[in-house]
């Protein structure tokens, strides 16, 4: 019973000195900046701004004495990032990096006054998708009712050295697949086949929980044809080079003809 009594003091306490948390999401290289309340301070409160689970000091104010004194926080990682506003108290991490992720502290020095946690997530910047054919997978499929077939491409949509992203497929606003990474910083790579003569809308979306880049599929450029003789959707210039092959070589076949109906000529001469 003593036990129960005595955490219920102890929950009774916490609650009365208060522990407010606010999480926060920027872009690497942004500027954010952590507000505080300012009316519950007065001038001779001993305010204190800390990092990470050590509490490394980063600023303190002693308002009424003019103290705005900021510090470069553990392995100098806050140098020339730090400002403080001598109205609002408030306090500015500029050029963030993921160095810099984590849970600021605000410490007010008086009894019973609450602390504030501001929980900071640094995302990078997101690279934009890039589409390419895959003609070595490209294929082609009959239908059960028609002799005729249907010929596909293969697209590999990519991104590299991304973290705590999600890359996909849609078909206009319809998500056809996806795949997401989380802590590591890896390539990711999410493959779609399309028929050549599609008319429908595909993008490739790399996104995450504050940002996204999107790179939209163009069909008409990109997929020409992939027949089943095999003139895939990448052989263009294979195509052209078949072309001027043949065309010289009929040009020669043209060009024997001429010689051999001149020597027959000055032989019957």
């Amino acid at each position: 019973m003593m036990f129960h009594t005595l955490v219920f003091c102890c929950l009774c306490c916490c609650h009365l000195v208060g522990v407010f948390s606010e999480s926060v999401s920027v872009m690497e290289g942004d500027s954010v900046t952590l507000n505080i309340d300012d009316t519950q301070i007065r001038e001779d409160d001993f305010i204190l701004w800390t990092f990470g689970a050590k509490k490394y000091l980063l600023a303190e104010i002693i308002r009424d004495s003019g103290i705005f004194s900021t510090f470069n926080g553990p392995d100098e990682r806050f140098r020339d990032r730090l400002k403080l506003d001598k109205q609002t108290l408030s306090l500015t991490i500029t050029n963030i990096t993921t160095q810099h992720a984590g849970d600021y502290r605000l410490q007010i020095q008086r009894v019973k006054l609450p602390s504030k946690t501001f929980s900071v997530s640094v995302y990078a910047r997101l690279p934009v998708p890039n589409i390419t054919r895959d003609c070595s997978s490209s294929s082609s499929s009959s239908s059960s009712s028609s002799s005729s077939s249907s010929s596909y491409c293969l697209f590999v949509c990519s991104v590299v050295n991304v973290s705590h992203v999600t890359l996909s497929w849609y078909k206009g606003n319809s998500l056809l697949s996806s795949i997401s990474v989380s802590d590591l910083s890896i390539s990711l790579s999410l493959p779609l086949e399309v028929e050549y003569q599609d008319k429908n809308s595909y993008s490739c979306v790399l996104n995450n929980p504050i940002s996204n880049q999107t790179t939209h599929l163009n069909l008409t450029q990109l997929c020409h044809t992939c027949s089943e003789v095999h003139v895939s959707c990448c052989d263009t210039v294979e195509a052209v080079m078949r072309l001027v092959v043949t065309a010289l070589m009929g040009v020669a076949a043209a060009a024997a003809a001429v010689l051999l109906l001149n020597d027959v000529r000055s032989t019957r001469g």
